[in-house]
């Protein structure tokens, strides 16, 4: 009996736990966002990384608006143990009902992953993205680094949202760059 009662509990037991995350509800969504504000360059300074950023350095993310309104993004990395720029695009469907916060990124059709623009500064130079998965999430800036303090704060959001900062990484930053190799 304890052993069916136990199983019938743990789903109960896992709400609260770290990595069940998406069963919280949603991350926070930035109100009012200001889209051809947050335009440009963004520098990603810690993130929990999806396959292709784990240990990427001056990884940069960059947004573009089209003229079809989609947001066209391209994102700037040298891979781990690689001294080759790598880019990957994507198209961003903004979500009008989200305020402009909540995003659909297509980097395969027809499949878009989520976006959530979850907290902006006031003056839009630092970023929080986040997913309702609490799977990934990225600290982005406007310059490739952050006072200590910032990224602390930065940190104690990301883990007031439901993440597990054990799994939060630094990426490097370092510019201006050497030049490629040319073979």
């Amino acid at each position: 009996m304890t052993v069916l009662l136990d199983r019938l509990l743990a789903p109960l037991r896992a709400l609260g736990k770290p990595g069940t995350a998406g069963r919280r509800g949603p991350v926070p969504r930035v109100a009012g966002l200001d889209i051809d504000r947050y335009m440009g360059h963004w520098y990603v300074i810690a993130l929990i990384p999806t396959r292709p950023e784990r240990g990427a350095s001056n990884a940069v993310e960059c947004y573009a608006k089209a003229p079809d309104g989609t947001i066209e993004t391209r994102f700037r990395y040298r891979p781990a143990q690689s001294a080759k720029v790598k880019i990957i695009k994507a198209r961003g469907f903004v979500r009008p009902e989200s305020g402009a916060a909540v995003w659909g990124m297509r980097f395969i059709w027809p499949f878009r992953a989520q976006y959530v623009i979850a907290w902006l500064d006031p003056d839009y130079q630092s970023v929080i993205v986040a997913r309702d998965k609490r799977d990934h999430v990225w600290i982005m800036a406007r310059t490739p680094t952050l006072a200590p303090q910032a990224f602390d704060l930065m940190a104690s959001r990301v883990a007031g949202m439901g993440y597990e900062l054990a799994r939060l990484e630094r990426v490097r930053q370092t510019w201006p760059e050497a030049p490629e190799a040319t073979h």
